[in-house]
């Protein structure tokens, strides 16, 4: 069993869900999936014997879950307690059913992938080229993709030796690198290709990742160069390494009257789909 087919069960119909343009999240009623999973007449009860019975999960509770507006049985929008993916596989482990049995052995599976991949880190690009391979990739783009890998974790290491903090701060200096080589921010690019938790580097052609990972080596080379301090100093090399790429592509746009952002995501990329990828 795989994350695909993991997941296949939050895009049933009986279960409610919700995007969060935002946070760039899909929240899923909490109550739809147990009832499922369990089968119980009483869901709400069935919840409160899980939480007596695990005292983490209870502890946490109020962390993993969190009250979204969601239709209700009376066709009227009341607040629903609901979870993210993350949120719900934990959940799904304090359940004690067959149906449940297959999410916990790939959590398990997943557990162990990871621990593999931190003893020898070339089992995790075996394991993606894999999985692009089953998604109907070329080699070409995902030879492509594999050296984007590589080129963003330099830039990541770079950012944590500048005293660049992980998390919201990579994201913010990624959407200035973004913006600054495409003309869009992350999310702009994204709303483009009309995604929204999808992997933005997955969905892009072979020339929109040659392009991206020479604004983000630009940005590594340039940050070693200056050695800056902190996010705010990263902030300027970020621009300066985006607007590298940003001067190849609008070169290559004025020679050959293309534009090299497009409108086109995976589904229309992948060459299992009758259409190549851009070369």
């Amino acid at each position: 069993m795989n994350k695909e087919t993991a997941i296949k069960l939050f895009e049933s119909k009986q279960i409610r869900t919700v995007w969060d343009d935002n946070k760039e999240k899909w929240y899923f009623s909490v109550q739809d999936i147990v009832q499922i999973l369990s089968e119980s007449r009483d869901v709400k009860q069935y919840i409160k014997r899980v939480r007596s019975r695990d005292t983490e999960l209870n502890y946490n509770w109020g962390t993993i879950c969190t009250p979204v507006q969601m239709q209700a049985a009376d066709g009227k929008l009341r607040k629903i307690q609901a979870s993210d993916t993350e949120g719900i596989l934990r959940i799904i482990q304090s359940i004690p059913s067959p149906k449940a049995e297959p999410f916990e052995r790939w959590l398990a599976k997943v557990g162990a992938e990871r621990i593999e991949e931190t003893e020898d880190p070339e089992k995790a690009f075996e394991r993606a080229m894999e999985t692009y391979l089953k998604k109907g990739y070329s080699k070409e783009w995902i030879n492509q993709r594999l050296k984007s890998i590589e080129i963003r974790k330099e830039l990541t290491d770079e950012w944590e030796e500048r005293d660049v903090k992980k998390g919201l701060e990579y994201a913010m200096l990624t959407d200035e690198i973004t913006k600054a080589w495409s003309g869009f921010t992350t999310k702009q690019y994204k709303s483009i290709k009309d995604l929204k938790k999808e992997n933005l580097r997955d969905n892009m052609s072979n020339l929109e990742l040659v392009l991206n990972m020479l604004e983000e080596a630009s940005t590594t080379e340039i940050s070693k160069d200056k050695e800056p301090k902190g996010f705010k100093e990263s902030k300027d090399v970020a621009k300066k390494g985006g607007k590298v790429a940003k001067a190849a592509r609008v070169q290559l746009e004025k020679t050959t009257g293309k534009r090299v952002i497009t409108k086109q995501n995976a589904k229309s990329l992948r060459p299992n789909n009758n259409k190549e990828l851009e070369k």
